[in-house]
Parts: C-alpha cells; sequence; structure tokens
C-alpha cells in the first residue's frame, strides 16, 4: 500500500506542477491511450534495467500539445478507443485495456531512438509504459511528437514495424518504410518512417521479417486488444430511410470506420438549383494537414443510378460545385486511394457542408441534326437573368467533356464540320450574368468524317477568328498589302485567332498542313 501511495502522490505532484490541456477522442469508449505530456515517476521492471526514473515533462507548449493528441485522435478514430491527456480517464480503465505513452525530455538511458514500446504491452495488464522523446524529434515538433505516439502506441496493440522492399524480395531497401510522394498526398505508414509525409495511416504491408510476410495493421488492431471498430454512424442503404440533408445549408460530420464502410445521405431539390458541397477530412492546419481521409464522392440520381464519382487526384478534400434538376439525390463517401497508396487505411473523420439555391436559368434545350457532313445544333435557353457566356462542349465517351467552343450571349446556333468517325457528344454550359451556371441536355450526333476541305474560317468576323482544322496546321495572317500581322500554329479541332487590337477592314489569312494549303478573306468590322 505504501508503495502505491507513493507513486499516486508523485503523479498528482507532476500534474500540478505542469498542467496540460484535458482531451479526449472518444470518452465513451473503455479502451485508453493516454498521452502522458506533464511527466512520470517510473517504477518499472522492464525499462532502465529495472532501476525507477523520472520523466521531466515533454517541453511542448498547450498549442503544440493539441496538434500532437488530434494527430493521434485521428489515426486511431475508426476504433473503439479513447486517446486522451487526462490520467484520471486513464486509471479508470481496465488495467488489460490501456497503455500511457511518456512523451518526456528524458531520454538518455534510451540512446539513439525517437521512442520506446513493447508490442503488444497494452493488455499485458501491469501498466508497462512506452515512450516518445520530444527533445529528438524536431526536437519538440508536434507533428513527429504525434507520430511517434501513434507509431509507439501501434506496437503496444500489436504491431511491428513495416518495411520496404525491392524487386529482389531479399532485404528490406528501408528498415522503416518512408512511404512516396510528396505535398498533401505524400503518405507513409504508421508503423514505418512517418515523419515526413503529410498523409500516415495504417497500412497492410511487409515487415523487416521478410517481403512476403504482410501485416494487416487494422485486424490486428481490432482483434488483438479486446476492443473493435467504432459503431457505423451512416448506413450505405440508399432508400427512403437514408439519412436526410436539410440542402439550403446543412453542416454534417462523420467518420469512414473500415475499408468497407461507406456513408450516405439523400437531399431534395424543390426546383432547377446550383448544389454546392466541401468534404473536408479533418486535418490540423491548412492544405489538410494531418489528415488521414482521402475522399471520394459518388452522386446518384433518384433511382439510385450512378450520376457522377468525384475524386480528384492532387487533393484529400472534395468539392462539388453543379447545377441539379428539381428532384431526390443521394450522396454516398467513401475513402479512397491515390497515386502514392491504395484506400486501405483511408480511413477517419469528415465533415460536409453545403448550400443550394434556385437558379435564374430555368431551362436549357438543345437539338442537333447531322446535314452533309455538318453538326447544326441548336437551342432555347428560358431565363430570369442576361446570359453572359455560352460554351458548346464535347465528348467522345458521354462522361469527360472539353470545351470546343464558345458563342455570342445571344446566339442560339452554331454549325460546323465534325472530323470526327465515330459518335459525338454535345450539350451547352450556359452562365449567367449572376455566374450562376446550368448544363444542357445531351444529344448525340454520328460524325461522317467526311472531308470536303481541310479547314472551315469564319470570313466576317469582329475580334477574333474561327479555324476549324482537321489536323495541326501553321497559319499566316497579313493584311491587304501583304504586311504581316500575325501567324502561329493551331491544333486539330476549333481555334479562336484573336486580333482584335487591329483595325477593321480586310485581311488575307494562309492556312498549312502536310501538303494542304488554303487561303480565306477575312473582313474585320
Amino acid at each position: 500500500m505504501k508503495k502505491i501511495f507513493t507513486l499516486l502522490f508523485i503523479t498528482l505532484f507532476w500534474v500540478s506542477a505542469y498542467s496540460v490541456p484535458k482531451l479526449n477522442s472518444f470518452p465513451s469508449a473503455t479502451a485508453t491511450i493516454f498521452l502522458d505530456f506533464d511527466g512520470h515517476f517510473v517504477q518499472s521492471g522492464v525499462w532502465n534495467g529495472g532501476v525507477s526514473f523520472n520523466c521531466d515533462p515533454s517541453g511542448l507548449s498547450d498549442p503544440q500539445i493539441i496538434e500532437a493528441f488530434n494527430r493521434v485522435a485521428e489515426d486511431y478514430r475508426p476504433f473503439n478507443v479513447n486517446i486522451t491527456t487526462d490520467s484520471t480517464v486513464f486509471l479508470a480503465a481496465p488495467l488489460n485495456r490501456r497503455i500511457r505513452i511518456i512523451i518526456t525530455t528524458t531520454s538518455t538511458w534510451c540512446p539513439g531512438v525517437g521512442g520506446v514500446a513493447y508490442v503488444g504491452s497494452f493488455t499485458w495488464g501491469d501498466d508497462t509504459p512506452g515512450f516518445v522523446f520530444s527533445d529528438r524529434l524536431g526536437p519538440y515538433s508536434p507533428k513527429m511528437v504525434g507520430e511517434a505516439c501513434s507509431h509507439e502506441s501501434g506496437h503496444a496493440v500489436g504491431l511491428s514495424h513495416q518495411s520496404k522492399y525491392g524487386a529482389s524480395c531479399s532485404t528490406p531497401e528501408e528498415q522503416y518504410n518512408s512511404g512516396a510522394g510528396s505535398g498533401e498526398t505524400g503518405w507513409s505508414p504508421i508503423m514505418g518512417n512517418s515523419y515526413y509525409r503529410n498523409m500516415s495511416n495504417w497500412n497492410n504491408g511487409p515487415t523487416p521479417y521478410g517481403c512476403t510476410n504482410m501485416q494487416d495493421n487494422l485486424s490486428i488492431i481490432a482483434t488483438q486488444n479486446g476492443f473493435g471498430y467504432r459503431p457505423d454512424d451512416y448506413t450505405e442503404t440508399l432508400s427512403a430511410g437514408t439519412y436526410s440533408l436539410p440542402v439550403a445549408n446543412f453542416s454534417v460530420s462523420g467518420i469512414i470506420t473500415t475499408n468497407s464502410d461507406k456513408d450516405a445521405f439523400q437531399f431534395t431539390l424543390s426546383q432547377n438549383a446550383n448544389f454546392h458541397l466541401t468534404a473536408i477530412p479533418f486535418n490540423v492546419a491548412n492544405n489538410y494537414i494531418g489528415a488521414n481521409l482521402d475522399i471520394k464522392i459518388e452522386l446518384y440520381n433518384s433511382s439510385a443510378a450512378l450520376i457522377a464519382t468525384f475524386d480528384p487526384a492532387a487533393t484529400m478534400s472534395v468539392t462539388i460545385d453543379t447545377n441539379l434538376n428539381a428532384g431526390t439525390y443521394y450522396l454516398k463517401i467513401d475513402g479512397t486511394g491515390n497515386t502514392n497508396v491504395g484506400e486501405y487505411g483511408s480511413l477517419g473523420s469528415y465533415t460536409l457542408t453545403g448550400t443550394s439555391g434556385a437558379l435564374p436559368i430555368h431551362d436549357i434545350r438543345l437539338r442537333g441534326i447531322v446535314d452533309k457532313n455538318k453538326h447544326n445544333l441548336s437551342w432555347q435557353i428560358i431565363a430570369d437573368e442576361p446570359i453572359k457566356t455560352i460554351v458548346i462542349e464535347t465528348s467522345e465517351d458521354g462522361s469527360h467533356f472539353s470545351s470546343l467552343t464558345t458563342t455570342a450571349a445571344s446566339a442560339n446556333y452554331f454549325s460546323y464540320q465534325s472530323y470526327k468517325t465515330g459518335t459525338v457528344y454535345y450539350r451547352l454550359k450556359v452562365t449567367s450574368v449572376l455566374n450562376q451556371t446550368l448544363y444542357s441536355n445531351t444529344v448525340i450526333l454520328r460524325g461522317t468524317g467526311n472531308i470536303e476541305r481541310p479547314f472551315y474560317v469564319s470570313t466576317l468576323v469582329q475580334h477574333e477568328i474561327a479555324v476549324n482544322s482537321a489536323q495541326n496546321y501553321q497559319y499566316l495572317l497579313t493584311d491587304i498589302n501583304g504586311r504581316t500581322i500575325l501567324k502561329g500554329t493551331g491544333m486539330q479541332g476549333i481555334n479562336k485567332i484573336s486580333f482584335s487590337d487591329q483595325p477593321d477592314g480586310m485581311y488575307i489569312i494562309q492556312l498549312f498542313s502536310n501538303n494542304e494549303k488554303q487561303t480565306e478573306r477575312i473582313i474585320k468590322q
């Protein structure tokens, strides 16, 4: 009893001398990982040769402690475990469901490492702690301290290191896998060397014991420590019972907890509207620093048919800014991979925010016909506000559209020679003076591929010459006296040549491609 009393007395002394913010990531969880920043008296038969010793506080400021805590909390977000900085919460947890990670500047007793912990010690039931040495990490870098806390507690919950092997699959190229990539989506495994990559998470990869010795981090954590994953917060089902968003203005948060977890939401628009949504992974700073979840969103219609997938390669967040007709829609949130890593460890928390608003453009009807090798498009626009721009977009697969040309805001007709031989999809992108945008229906026309002449040129112009070419080309624009005004190159398809700074009058354009040459007279007015 005297021994226990002394230990508790000293622990309280350290707490009173060095106050730490009391933080909890999941207070209802029984299992606990205690990040001890305020110093501790260690009595252990397995550390320091069994000799008791004092650990000084971490030397981190409150903001640094909060950042380090948040990084660790997000790493363990999928699991039914509480990350805490409160010693009373730790002491209330069962002995075989807790671990203390001491963040300290007392490091001379354990040279050459940033931290240390015994594999599996979380369930030993004797309060054997792990250590993170803040004076060696940066020093005092909250990023590195947070990574080390997750790494050492990862050992405690049963994980070994993860290594990187080459094609020979013999000895590791890196004992501690440093990952791949840079910037926002630069990745490394928590149980490797994650100090220098932004995105670090749990991984299913090889250990130092062989390139075929794969370590499934998630399964080990969730099955060998008396706790599993958190309960699912939103179902994946697309039905009337799917969680409904108030689309006028909403903000909801959720967690992707497993590889198979997807969170579904529904919303209903009473009229055609602009829909804007941002999905942001939990992070500790700008550019989604410290995020674990790379987000993908799928958009479905009322029949649960997939309309679009949003999965940007260069960022972990998703932004949707589109226009939708009246009706019910579904969103499905999922963790995804990127060029540096697969989706295995893309888990964690996110926030969805969104708004919708009525559009001044009520309807756009696009029609199209093929006539004598030309594609003729016509349209009707019903809007309350003036139209600013009309962009004709084209696609070969009906999903990925690119700009074909921009017409005058007052135009309702466009005709040109399509040099394609297969199916061509067309749609209009119409923007009002209020900068709200709506897309038309899509029309499908068959390209004939017949070439009556290599170039089609607009000959009566105001600011620019439109050239539709069957192939890449060069051009020379001169005035009526033969003086060169412009020269350059163009690509296959529709190109615009601007010469708005020239006076009105007559000009000559010569176009060259391979063995083809064509001369046209241009009237600028």
